[in-house]
């Protein structure tokens, strides 16, 4: 059962009367090891009662009436109580303190609901966009902060020469996505050459190897412009491989296609992050 879940079963406990006065959240003192957001801080008479972290998840904030955004990065959710016999906030109190903390801040308002129970604030600071989720539950006497400190995960697990040329052999094609450019231009970024040299090993290790290069883009802009710039891109990696690894360009192959071959919905920037890719085809 996740922490959100439990705290709306216990929350309802209470409100039937329930017996809580054997479960931890009376213990009035936060959770061990836990502690507020760096950059977040808490109402005054409220403990936290349950602590997650994570260096990289993703979670969908409410962005309006039943659409979400999913946001990836660093995480956090931290459950607040009110303690016993304190003085409370009310729901309405809870959202707009931190909708006031955001906004004398820079950060901006990015939905909330009639009851105040979801509000969702963005932040820009120390290079970082923070997102966080207010969720108000039992009249104020018990929130949650969900808050996405927005990166790109580190890379852990990286592809082999051997696996590409696997992939190669058996599938026929591989989608390669650590080949970047610089934003709405072919030219190769610096940190594309550790996988540009994988394909350069793999073309050397076999001589009667073929390959079509093949740059796709995600639906952002005009579709002409995609297909154009989708092809340029597959010539600079045609051109790369050519002068730097010394492959044949008989070898080689290249074609843009733009928009026209998603592999993921493009309603999502993870999705379109799919899309933006190169593609090695067996010839």
């Amino acid at each position: 059962m996740s922490v959100r879940i439990l705290v709306r079963v216990l929350v309802l406990l209470a409100s039937l009367g329930g017996l809580l006065t054997a479960t931890p959240a009376l213990a009035q003192q936060d959770e061990p090891g836990s502690k507020d957001h760096p950059m977040v801080s808490r109402m005054a008479n409220y403990y936290i009662s349950n602590y997650a972290t994570r260096e990289f998840n993703a979670f969908g904030f409410l962005v309006g009436d039943d659409k979400e955004q999913r946001v990836e990065g660093k995480y956090w959710q931290i459950d607040y109580w009110l303690k016993d016999n304190a003085k409370g906030a009310s729901m309405l109190e809870i959202s707009r303190n931190y909708r006031n903390a955001f906004i004398a801040k820079g950060g901006t308002l990015k939905y909330v609901d009639n009851d105040n129970v979801h509000t969702v604030l963005t932040l820009t600071a120390n290079g970082s966009e923070l997102w966080c989720d207010v969720d108000v539950s039992n009249d104020g006497d018990v929130y949650t902060l969900t808050i996405i400190e927005k990166t790109i995960m580190a890379q852990q697990v990286e592809l082999s020469a051997a696996a590409l040329a696997k992939a190669l052999n058996d599938t026929g094609s591989i989608a390669l996505h650590n080949i970047l450019f610089d934003t709405g231009q072919a030219t190769l970024k610096a940190e594309s050459s550790k996988e540009l040299q994988l394909v350069i090993d793999v073309l050397k290790a076999d001589a009667t190897l073929k390959i079509e290069i093949q740059g796709h883009t995600d639906n952002t802009g005009v579709k002409a412009a995609n297909l154009t710039l989708s092809q340029q891109r597959a010539d600079a990696v045609r051109d790369y491989l050519i002068k730097t690894g010394g492959i044949a360009a008989t070898r080689l192959t290249a074609v843009g296609l733009g928009d026209t071959k998603p592999v993921a919905p493009n309603t999502t920037e993870d999705g379109k992050a799919k899309n933006r890719r190169v593609e090695l085809v067996k010839k």
